[in-house]
């Protein structure tokens, strides 16, 4: 099994990305950790407590972590995930309470325990990673790779056209904390970013097929989606706002599903106007060699991405961990 510690925000889609995590036997979450982004990082945690009751897997400990960015003010979401959170699916209040450890401590004491194992999949911004990454500086020889939700790289048109950030050209994860980012990309983790390039893109939708038979299930967790997609489209918004960050885990666990590319990238952090942007230099000429060097899916082979939710999520389990 994978180890894994999940830094989340929920959140719809980190909240249908915490149930994929959760189901699939090859993945052993070790915990949750809530960082600030769609909510503040304690409005978070209860979400995922809340998850987790939905789901029967109250053994995960989730720990609360910053409640602000490293250095500015927390913004805004543009976009409402609903008066819960949770696209108003009517989830009751999480019976369980946090772990009394604070989310980047449990990452580094993880880590540790895992050394060489661990993946952490981030799907918020990267506060808390970034903390970890200052409270121990050698977390990149521990942490067997971050996989990520985050970033435009402008590798399909839908980094542009479903910018998600405050700005026409950054994504919200990094834009929430661009000094967070920057210090992750820079940090020597092994990183695999999922950015909108590929988690926008037209071919994620959901057909009216996988649809259907999401809401003929009587498992906890197509029920879930099944009331998430229909938030999103009383929004107005297509599905993949419902999916972005289960497409993340599901890289995490299976790699083969997505095609990578390197690119030097580094994160805008000065400019009103492009804050939080990641910038790739790509150029044959002139390349800076300075900027890190992170691995960016590229491509999806989105049929067998809803395959898999469907495998998971469209019987109910019949033996729950």
């Amino acid at each position: 099994m994978i180890p894994v510690l999940i830094d989340t925000d929920p959140g719809i889609d980190d909240a249908v990305a915490l149930m994929l995590a959760l189901r699939r036997p090859e993945v052993e979450v070790l915990a949750v950790t809530a960082c600030s982004g769609n909510l503040r990082a304690d409005y978070s945690a209860a979400n995922a407590l809340r998850v987790l009751d939905h789901v029967g897997r109250q053994d995960v400990p989730v720990a609360v972590g910053a409640l602000a960015p490293l250095t500015r003010p927390y913004p805004k979401d543009p976009f409402s995930h609903g008066d819960d959170g949770l696209g108003n699916t009517g989830l009751p209040g999480p019976r369980g309470t946090p772990d009394e450890r604070f989310g980047p401590d449990l990452i580094v004491e993880l880590a540790a325990k895992h050394a060489g194992e661990l993946t952490i999949i981030a799907l918020g911004p990267l506060t808390n990673v970034a903390l970890a990454l200052i409270r121990n500086p050698g977390l990149p020889r521990q942490v067997r790779q971050l996989v990520l939700t985050g970033g435009a790289f402008g590798l399909t048109p839908y980094s542009a056209l479903r910018a998600t950030g405050d700005n026409p050209v950054s994504e919200w994860n990094v834009y929430v904390d661009p000094e967070a980012a920057r210090l992750v990309f820079h940090s020597g983790l092994h990183i695999t970013a999922v950015g909108l390039d590929v988690s926008c893109h037209p071919d994620i939708n959901l057909s009216h097929g996988v649809r259907d038979r999401f809401g003929k299930s009587d498992s906890p967790e197509a029920q879930f989606i099944t009331g998430v997609l229909a938030f999103v489209d009383a929004a107005g918004f297509e599905s993949y706002s419902a999916i972005i960050d289960a497409l993340t885990v599901a890289i995490a666990i299976d790699p083969g599903l997505a095609q990578t590319i390197p690119l030097n990238v580094d994160v805008e952090t000065a400019s009103s106007l492009t804050l939080g942007q990641t910038v790739v230099d790509r150029r044959e000429h002139f390349r800076w060699n300075h900027l890190p060097t992170i691995d960016v899916v590229s491509e999806v082979d989105y049929n067998a991405f809803h395959n898999l939710l469907l495998a998971t999520f469209e019987q109910r389990s019949m033996a729950r961990r």
